[in-house]
């Protein structure tokens, strides 16, 4: 006899445990597990109870059996046998519920019943995280201590599967929340404020983006290589109505001819060797939201007609495959090429020029904004300063003069690039000429030769010495004297003689 009930017992725990691993969710599987209970194991009434930590409510998180708990009821800690087992995290046997005062429910029931309540799995100041009740038919002959035994194991794999839901639940509600942070983030970095550049072609795109962001309709951005067209596609998408949904980029240049087609659209289960799965394209991915097609100039005659076709239908086909298939896609295009040019020589199509060319945008190079090149500079030396961990607090002015007079083959990159390898070698809190690469410090790489005599380039290099020590002294001619090893009388003959106002640094 011994032997069949501990195999019932066995039994009985592995049911428990398919059932609370065969449902989708925890509800789901509690319900099931409670179910085999009282299938199985002559349970009247079976409830699972759950303690809010954080409001010390404690509710019903899944019911079965005639009379069960109502799902939607609360309870106070402490109130009732269930509030006391959870408040103590010991376990209550009450043989006979009808002559227990604790008991809510005893006086509405015609039959008697026993009642074990177990906790569920540790908490908070040493209370349960949970309760697991079950009432059985009352019977004299029944071993409450078995009976105990047996439930206080089931609580303890039910207490493990909450566990491992609040632990899902917890990594779910992080993962939305830096998801949210990232957007969020992502807004902020390309939002419009963020594109550096007062001068007026700049201002001409400012007000593009503004108007075209709100509505769908299709952009073309045109521009040098380096002038910042992603950013710009990154700026009408985070400040339209789309900023919640996917920015999904495909650079066309960097595809071969052979895999751009399936890249966009997919591909079907079969389409090709190594197609073992269906997969979707880049257009599928970017549902709801925008598709940026960097260096569209590049994308091959075949692939244009799929993309026309897109443009026109807004369906497609995969790879493969017959049955059309419709994405809600808004289409940022981007190129450095001249397209009209393109079209004369037949490389690119001249319909889907115009379909593509709806809304243009043209991005100034840097040459022609050579205003802007300061303020994008302390903006890069900003960035890198503080991504390198170097306290460097400005440029010297030699160094935004050469900055200045160069002309960017590269454009915002090559300043980039420059600024932060600046950064990078400067030894000191000043950014100086010689901290720049020899492309800028050599006159004719930078279009900057001199036509001045020597007398006036040593004169000039003076004042600019003296200005930048009166900068960083803030007009204390002392200490700027000390900083260029001269005399404070020295610098302030050599101040006068170059018309140079120290109170005007003073702030």
């Amino acid at each position: 006899m011994a032997r069949r009930a501990d195999k019932d017992l066995l039994t009985g725990l592995f049911e428990l445990s398919q059932a609370l691993t065969s449902a989708p969710d925890l509800r789901a599987a509690l319900h099931r597990a409670l179910a085999r209970l009282e299938e199985h194991h002559d349970v009247a009434q079976a409830a699972v109870f759950v303690l809010d930590p954080e409001s010390g409510e404690i509710t019903v998180e899944a019911a079965v059996g005639t009379g069960a708990e109502d799902p939607r009821a609360t309870y106070a800690l402490g109130e009732g046998i269930t509030g006391k087992v959870i408040e103590s995290a010991r376990p209550i046997v009450v043989p006979e519920v009808s002559k227990e005062p604790l008991s809510q429910k005893a006086r509405r029931r015609t039959k008697e019943l026993s009642l074990i309540c177990v906790p569920i799995g540790p908490g908070a100041a040493k209370k349960a995280s949970g309760a697991l009740s079950i009432s059985l038919p009352f019977a004299k002959d029944r071993d409450y201590e078995a009976a105990l035994r047996f439930f206080q194991v089931a609580s303890a794999m039910i207490g493990q599967a909450l566990a491992a839901d609040r632990q899902v639940q917890k990594e779910r509600r992080k993962l939305l929340e830096e998801n949210s942070s990232l957007r969020l983030e992502l807004r902020e970095r390309y939002d419009l404020f963020n594109i550096i550049g007062t001068g007026g072609a700049m201002r001409q795109v400012y007000e593009q983006i503004a108007q075209v962001a709100p509505v769908q309709t299709t952009v073309l951005i045109r521009g040098e290589s380096g002038t910042g067209k992603e950013l710009i596609a990154h700026a009408i998408h985070y400040n339209s109505p789309r900023a919640k949904k996917p920015f999904i980029k495909v650079s066309c240049a960097a595809l071969p001819d052979t895999l751009i087609e399936s890249e966009l659209f997919g591909y079907e289960k079969g389409a090709f060797t190594g197609a073992v799965a269906r997969k979707k394209g880049r257009f599928e991915a970017a549902d709801g939201g925008t598709l940026f097609l960097d260096e569209i100039g590049d994308i091959n005659p075949q692939t244009q007609i799929k993309l026309l076709r897109v443009l026109q239908e807004r369906e497609f086909e995969r790879l493969g495959g017959t049955e059309p298939v419709r994405a809600n896609v808004r289409l940022i295009a981007a190129t450095n090429k001249d397209l009209e040019a393109a079209i004369a020589e037949k490389s690119f199509r001249a319909d889907l020029y115009y379909r593509l060319a709806v809304f243009s945008i043209f991005v100034p190079p840097l040459r022609d904004r050579k205003s802007d090149v300061t303020l994008l500079s302390d903006h890069f030396l900003a960035k890198y300063a503080r991504q390198h961990g170097k306290d460097i607090k400005r440029i010297s002015t030699p160094a935004i003069d050469m900055l200045s007079s160069y002309h960017w083959p590269g454009n915002v990159r090559e300043l980039e690039n420059i600024i932060e390898r600046a950064v990078l070698v400067a030894d000191g809190q000043v950014i100086h000429g010689h901290h720049l690469p020899p492309t800028l410090q050599t006159a004719e790489a930078s279009d900057t030769v001199t036509r001045s005599s020597l007398i006036e380039a040593v004169d000039r290099f003076e004042k600019d010495l003296i200005v930048d020590a009166l900068k960083s002294t803030r007009g204390n001619r002392a200490k700027a004297a000390r900083l260029l090893r001269t005399t404070e009388r020295i610098l302030g003959y050599k101040a006068e003689k170059h018309g140079i106002d120290s109170d005007r640094f003073k702030r």
